[in-house]
């Protein structure tokens, strides 16, 4: 006697999960276009170039608000004009604007791929940078704020993630 499974009454197990290989290949090709706050923090920290230069794509009244300090200023409307004679397409480009519930990081980073430059997107954006608690500069000069300990561990500054 076999027993059915029973069908899930909520949204979470309504469309199943994918095939763990499906899973997998899905994963490591967002891992491909996407990187964190914390593993680009945690890069420009580790002394040395760290293989990638960072691309705030934002205005410049953004800019002036406040940048990840070593972050070059790309607004994305100037990157079909401007990219190729800022930047070396052999270096991979990590993109940002604002944050999560922004679209300019990714707006960014099409417009370098379609210029030939090999790019991630910085997830968390300035918003994340800033909560987190890295320091980051203004027109003003530079400012940190206190971690948010919904976005990063109070004590470590590893999330074991």
């Amino acid at each position: 006697m076999t027993t059915a499974t029973p069908s899930p009454t909520h949204r979470v197990l309504g469309t199943p999960p994918a095939a763990p290989e499906r899973a997998a290949a899905y994963f490591a090709a967002r891992l491909a276009f996407h990187t964190d706050v914390s593993d680009v923090a945690a890069a420009l920290a580790g002394g040395g170039d760290p293989g990638f230069v960072l691309v705030d794509s934002r205005s410049t009244e953004s800019w002036d608000q406040g940048h990840v300090p070593g972050a070059v200023h790309l607004p994305t409307a100037l990157i079909p004009a401007t990219a190729a004679a800022l930047l070396d397409r052999s270096v991979p480009v990590v993109t940002y604007c604002w944050g999560p519930g922004c679209d300019g990081g990714a707006r960014a980073a099409l417009a370098l791929a379609e210029q030939g430059f090999q790019v991630k997107e910085m997830i968390g954006g300035f918003e994340y940078w800033v909560r987190e608690g890295f320091a980051y500069e203004t027109h003003q000069g530079p400012e940190r704020r206190e971690a948010d300990p919904l976005t990063a561990p109070r004590v470590s500054g590893d999330c074991g993630c």
